[in-house]
């Protein structure tokens, strides 16, 4: 089965579930301080077409329409993006892939990305192609994905072989290799290393089989923590890397 089948496949058949855990209070106020805040600081998107890309039930959406964008929710899955319809209807929702979205060459100002990226090992080349094809010249990549060669990825690593929440393709990006594969066509203007312990109990409830019931009461504290502890973080020590690409006019 080819990377954009199992992942398809993978995600009709878990989307109530992860929606439940992903998408809950919590997980959207950790969504919100440390994934939307550093990626889209400083960003004006009002009135900018901006694709959500591989958006599931629009976890970023209320974040981009916050800021003034026209939302355009891209996703391979039947179910999540019927999801998506149904939740913002002032978005446009579109079924497709991210290596053949069908969108307009040149017709977007930013494409957006979080935590898609690792599901389709091995084509994040080929994915990051499609999106350079349809930003305009001078338009942005934001992405936040889990990176590769960190401490936390050696345990990733280990759990996605014996975790049924995993689909079998699914890695952490090298984000090193991609910079270097795309320095002719895009500008790096952020790239930071975030990412523990609020990171795997709050927003990963599902992976560790957290109750959601219990979050109201570990939650908040563990946000706090996590913001004093981020500070003495580096790329070895973080789970994901939130950065923003520019491409090249």
């Amino acid at each position: 089965m080819n990377p954009e089948d199992l992942q398809r496949e993978h995600y009709n058949r878990i989307a109530a579930r992860y929606a439940a855990h992903y998408g809950d209070e919590w997980s959207q106020r950790y969504r919100t301080k440390f994934f939307d805040e550093t990626m889209l600081h400083g960003l004006d998107l009002s009135g900018k077409q901006v694709v959500e890309a591989m958006c599931g039930i629009g976890e970023t959406t209320q974040a981009l329409l916050d800021r003034g964008a026209k939302v355009i929710g891209v996703d391979i899955s039947e179910a999540e993006i019927d999801a998506f319809a149904l939740r913002w209807p002032a978005a446009r929702a579109q079924c497709a892939s991210i290596l053949d979205t069908g969108i307009a060459t040149a017709s977007v100002d930013c494409v957006v990305v979080v935590g898609g990226l690792h599901h389709v090992q091995p084509k994040v080349p080929e994915a990051i192609a499609e999106i350079h094809r349809i930003l305009r010249p001078g338009g942005h990549f934001c992405f936040v994905e889990p990176h590769a060669g960190s401490l936390p990825d050696r345990l990733r690593r280990f759990w996605y072989r014996r975790d049924s929440y995993f689909a079998e393709n699914e890695e952490s990006i090298d984000v090193t290799q991609l910079k270097t594969r795309f320095a002719d066509r895009f500008d790096v203007e952020v790239e930071r290393y975030m990412g523990n312990i609020a990171y795997l109990a709050v927003l990963n409830s599902l992976i560790l089989r957290i109750p959601l019931g219990w979050k109201r009461f570990y939650a908040p504290p563990l946000l706090w923590l996590e913001s004093v502890l981020q500070r003495l973080q580096g790329p070895l020590l973080s789970c994901y890397t939130v950065t923003r690409w520019r491409k090249r006019g």
